[in-house]
């Protein structure tokens, strides 16, 4: 049967795979559409069991408030390389998921993975698809949503790849963009002394406390070292003891003292944070796919 390419259009419109992808699915289905898009579904679904070990490091980090400030959601969703994450359809993706986990509030990625999106296509589904159609491993990797806290709830983005929610009481917008934006830049874990867990600061300690016996000093004068180390490392990790990035004579502190203000909480997201990156030659990758799709097809 001759596969005309009007057929091969409407079967990239249901299926956003490719041309040739569905050229060979729609030829090896004797041109049945409906039978060409449960093919593509399978491979599809294949195709994203196999990338489904590469690391995908590189991404976006995405941020919505409510359009009365009252929830938010953020959300990393990664990739294997940054040019896929530039594409339209992973940012169009991304865009649908943000928006779907501030409406619905699912409590985990699991939860997630299994809402349907407007398509009618359920998160997981969805996320298969765009695996077969980019030809990388895509995660969605963590998110947090929930009503927020405070009067002043601001976001703040560093070119999609670091993300901040600052969730204040008191001061203003731009007290609150103020601070998102410090978040961002000085990677403070917690916002006062008093949140720091307890099990960083018995790390840090044992290991000031080995540096400082190094001195070969006296045991008092080693405790005195001690704790103004620690009392300078817990402002350095804080948001209330670091200095304020746009006025470093001040801290945020004292920034946020002299407005009336007070930082309930916030939320920091960093593309890639905390996962090991393997090399990875995506160019033999890409070139392996190209040739696969040059081959002749089996008569």
């Amino acid at each position: 049967m001759s596969i005309s390419a009007s057929m091969v259009k409407e079967l990239r419109e249901r299926t956003g795979a490719g041309m040739m992808e569905c050229k060979k699915a729609l030829t090896e289905t004797s041109g049945d559409m409906e039978a060409a898009i449960e093919q593509l579904r399978v491979s599809g679904a294949a195709k994203a069991d196999k990338k489904s070990d590469n690391t995908a490091a590189e991404g976006v980090v995405s941020m919505k408030l409510s359009a009365d400030g009252s929830s938010f959601a953020i959300v990393e969703i990664n990739s294997q390389t940054d040019f896929a994450s530039k594409s339209e359809d992973f940012t169009g993706f991304v865009d649908q998921v943000t928006d779907l986990i501030l409406t619905s509030q699912p409590a985990d990625t699991a939860a997630l993975a299994e809402l349907e999106l407007g398509s009618g296509a359920s998160v997981a589904d969805a996320t298969k698809s765009l695996i077969a159609k980019i030809g990388e491993n895509i995660q969605v990797r963590r998110f947090e949503a929930r009503a927020a806290s405070g009067n002043n709830v601001a976001h703040y983005s560093h070119s999609g790849r670091i993300g901040v929610i600052c969730e204040m009481e008191g001061g203003d917008a731009d007290l609150a963009k103020d601070v998102a934006m410090h978040i961002a830049a000085s990677r403070p874990i917690c916002v006062s002394e008093e949140q720091v867990p307890s099990e960083v600061l018995e790390k840090e300690k044992k290991v000031l406390m080995a540096e400082a016996a190094e001195s070969g000093k006296p045991e008092e004068i080693i405790e005195k070292m001690v704790q103004g180390r620690v009392k300078k490392y817990l402002a350095e990790i804080t948001l209330v003891g670091q200095p304020f990035v746009k006025d470093p004579d001040q801290t945020v502190e004292k920034l946020l003292a002299a407005q009336g203000a007070k930082v309930l909480g916030f939320t920091r997201y960093e593309v890639g944070e905390g996962i090991e990156k393997k090399e990875e030659n995506f160019a033999d990758e890409v070139m392996a796919q190209v040739r696969d799709a040059e081959k002749p097809e089996k008569s």
